[in-house]
């Protein structure tokens, strides 16, 4: 589970509900604090138990080059309301949604996509599927295919224990004993818990089985003609360092492996981790813009 360090909004960030065709969605909007909008727009993804506010470190650093930034809650994810149906949490279903609010983010400006852990599978569906051209992707902390190691064994345990259990049970079981170890405090972990308990219990089930059981993507995905970035936590305990750098190989991607950082950089290391994504979004832009003034 990705614990935010702190919750307050940094200047140019504020709480935002988005109305599509597919329901509201709920998000983080950050602009920046001084200058203008004069650079493509950003959608960020959270992972399975996370949200929007695992973005929170590096919001206002990110729209402060210039952009639009927005992370979003995942339908059925913590302030995103969602149905009961199962079908609406697969990975194909969730990155039809990142289609519609990539669309509309952009209005006709291609838009950088990041999908972190578990959404790095949901955005990855939205950039094979060919519905919008993105300027750029990144895979966050994200690997080929299902989730591995210890991860595996809690996100298994967790899709087990929700239609049985509740809830509640996993939280008291699972994340609250977690947290307390980890020396988290108390806004924090009252935080995490309203975060758990809010989420659509059948969504969090059912996504938790699409992360335990995602085939590997990675030769469609290099057909798509997109600048991608794999990067990852020097420590990351979701998906081996060495299978995320392959991915990265087969990609033709550039990598960046945040030093210090187990799964969650952009809490764990955000400096570090906007500067990446800053860099690597300017330079996919100047290449397109390069590119398109040597084809006239």
């Amino acid at each position: 589970m990705s614990t935010p360090r702190f919750l307050h909004l940094p200047p140019g960030v504020a709480p935002r509900k988005l109305e599509t065709p597919q329901g509201m969605f709920a998000a983080l909007e950050a602009l920046p604090v001084s200058g203008v909008v004069e650079r493509w727009p950003a959608l960020l993804v959270p992972g399975l138990t996370g949200s929007k506010e695992d973005f929170i470190a590096v919001l206002q650093t990110l729209a402060q080059s210039g952009r639009r930034v927005l992370a979003v809650d995942l339908r059925g994810q913590y302030e995103t309301p969602g149905p009961e149906d199962p079908a609406a949490y697969t990975c194909a279903a969730l990155g039809a949604d990142i289609d519609l609010l990539s669309q509309q983010l952009g209005d006709g400006e291609p838009v950088h996509l990041v999908g972190h852990s578990f959404g790095g599978l949901v955005t990855r569906e939205a950039v094979i599927d060919g519905r919008t051209k993105f300027a750029s992707f990144t895979l966050m902390s994200s690997g080929p295919a299902a989730i591995m190691g210890k991860r595996a064994h809690h996100g298994s345990k967790m899709a087990r224990e929700i239609p049985e259990l509740g809830l509640e049970h996993v939280w008291h079981a699972g994340f609250e004993p977690e947290a307390l170890a980890n020396g988290v405090p108390d806004e924090i972990i009252a935080f995490l818990r309203r975060r758990l308990l809010s989420n659509s219990p059948t969504g969090l089930r059912y996504m938790a089985e699409q992360v335990l059981t995602m085939r590997d993507r990675t030769d469609e995905l290099r057909q798509i003609e997109v600048p991608t970035l794999v990067l990852y936590g020097e420590h990351d305990d979701g998906w081996p360092a060495e299978t995320q750098s392959e991915m990265a190989r087969s990609l033709n991607a550039e990598c960046v492996v945040v030093p210090g950082a187990v799964h969650s950089p952009a809490v764990e290391a955000p400096e570090t981790t906007a500067t990446a994504l800053v860099r690597f979004w300017n330079t996919a832009e100047s290449h397109y813009l390069d590119t398109r003034s040597h084809a006239m």
